[in-house]
């Protein structure tokens, strides 16, 4: 099952994907990671979904991740007498902690975080920012505000306080029993919502320990501004383009998404572009012509993986959105302009061991025409650091943890293979060479490339670089 190509595909599980037969299409036509989205279902549907993806990655025999997507603290207004209102503008509106029914004049908003956070002149976006407030005057009860952009607005819809720092945590009591589930489940990838600073990362890695790998979500402007610190203690990222083009302006997302995108390849951390990337495909069974654009972009950008959310959890489409995602992938990356945009951009190495046999295997690979480079990896920094390098061949990443074999199903260009560690260098080579005959990546008098580290088995010790020809 080596894919035709290196960017990697999220397909997020819902009503419309979660039978076995479903689950086991999606990865044939290209999927390379599920999504279980905490927001929405039960803890027995997403059990059930993992009791299948897992029963099916057995008969495949190829590791497959599965990523839980934490809801973290979403706010909501609460629920108006008669479902809805018009509001208009430059009318008043209060926001407060009154549990009566709402009305065209004040609605409950029960955060009290939220009254203690805010201050005059702050802005408030409800549903997606279709309905925007200015506040006139705030207390420990009540937020006062003025239309500024009216509409209808109804029962339990979002809201959104771009700039301002919420004093809350990004995991919430809902999180914590759905993370525990995640947990149970052996979860490869954990992804926290609405992070705002390093700290909310650092509380979920007490939790979590080494049992799955952390993903920071990238929708909120503060995160933005601390992108650096952020990205030293995750192990991945994401690119949640939802709220933070709610609460940023349109024209500033594309220009993150590039920055977020460099900045994760420099920390040689997996990148994820996610939220409306085929989004017309929900009900329709072609995306339209921008939206092609937005996934071509991504992969011109070098992003890691792209995600669909609501095209595969609830659309009319699910199996033809991995597919034309995956023909759109195929189509930037067969395209010449593509590895020359790869190649312009040069990343910071690190002055290690590491490092330095990682970018030389790259370019060994050029010299000696090599088909492949084969990372012996048991923490799986040996395959992110050859992946950072873009290279021309895929990498065949071997592990014998069980964990980091699924985790590195989400990293650019690594074909992803459950191993026995060998007990030498030689045997190292030996299965290398053995593995690219069974997997058809080469054939008699084909070069490869192995990197691995000695002694074996000791996390991060990345030494040596071999080329073997197979016989």
């Amino acid at each position: 099952m080596l894919r035709k190509r290196n960017t990697k595909i999220i397909a997020t599980l819902g009503p419309s994907s979660s039978s076995p037969v479903k689950i086991h299409s999606l990865f044939q036509a290209g999927a390379d990671i599920f999504r279980l989205n905490f927001s929405h279902g039960t803890h027995e549907d997403h059990r059930r979904r993992v009791f299948h993806i897992r029963q099916y990655e057995k008969r495949l025999g190829r590791p497959i991740a599965i990523l839980g997507d934490l809801q973290g603290p979403k706010f909501r207004i609460g629920n108006f007498r008669n479902g809805s209102v018009l509001l208009k503008n430059n009318q008043k509106f209060l926001l407060d902690l009154n549990e009566k029914l709402g009305d065209d004049s004040r609605i409950l908003l029960p955060h009290p975080e939220i009254f203690k956070s805010v201050k005059k002149n702050n802005r408030i976006l409800i549903d997606d920012g279709k309905i925007i407030l200015n506040i006139q005057n705030v207390n420990s009860e009540q937020i006062v505000t003025e239309v500024i952009n009216g509409g209808r607005i109804s029962n339990k819809k979002g809201v959104n306080i771009p700039e301002v720092f919420v004093k809350v945590s990004s995991l919430t009591k809902k999180d914590i029993k759905d993370l525990e589930l995640c947990l149970n489940l052996s979860l490869d990838y954990v992804a926290l919502s609405f992070v705002q600073k390093a700290n909310d990362l650092l509380k979920l890695k007490k939790i979590t320990g080494d049992q799955t790998a952390i993903m920071a979500k990238f929708e909120k402007p503060l995160a933005i501004k601390r992108m650096e610190e952020i990205l030293k203690h995750c192990d991945a990222a994401m690119v949640a383009r939802g709220d933070l083009g709610v609460e940023m302006p349109p024209e500033e997302v594309p220009i993150i998404q590039k920055r977020l995108v460099d900045a994760c390849r420099n920390h040689g951390k997996p990148i994820v572009v996610a939220t409306q990337m085929l989004d017309s495909m929900v009900n329709s069974p072609s995306p339209t012509r921008a939206e092609a654009s937005d996934v071509a972009t991504a992969v011109f950008d070098s992003v890691d993986c792209v995600m669909l959310s609501a095209e595969t959890a609830s659309g009319k489409f699910p199996l033809e959105s991995v597919k034309i995602m995956d023909r759109i992938i195929r189509g930037v990356e067969n395209d010449f302009s593509y590895r020359q945009l790869l190649e312009s951009k040069k990343i910071k190495l690190e002055e290690t061991t590491s490092d330095a046999i990682s970018s030389a295997a790259s370019q060994v690979v050029k010299t000696v025409l090599a088909k492949a480079i084969f990372t012996y990896t048991r923490s799986g920094g040996t395959a992110k650091r050859a992946a950072r390098e873009r290279p021309t061949v895929p990498i065949i990443g071997l592990s014998p943890e069980r964990l980091t074999a699924r985790q590195l199903a989400l990293i650019w260009g690594v074909h992803n293979i459950h191993a026995l560690e060998p007990k030498s260098f030689s045997g190292m080579i030996e299965n290398a060479c053995d593995v690219a005959k069974k997997e058809k990546i080469v054939k008699k008098g084909d070069y490869v490339v192995i990197t691995a580290g000695a002694p074996i088995g000791v996390s991060g010790s990345t030494n040596n670089l071999r080329i073997a020809k197979i016989s």
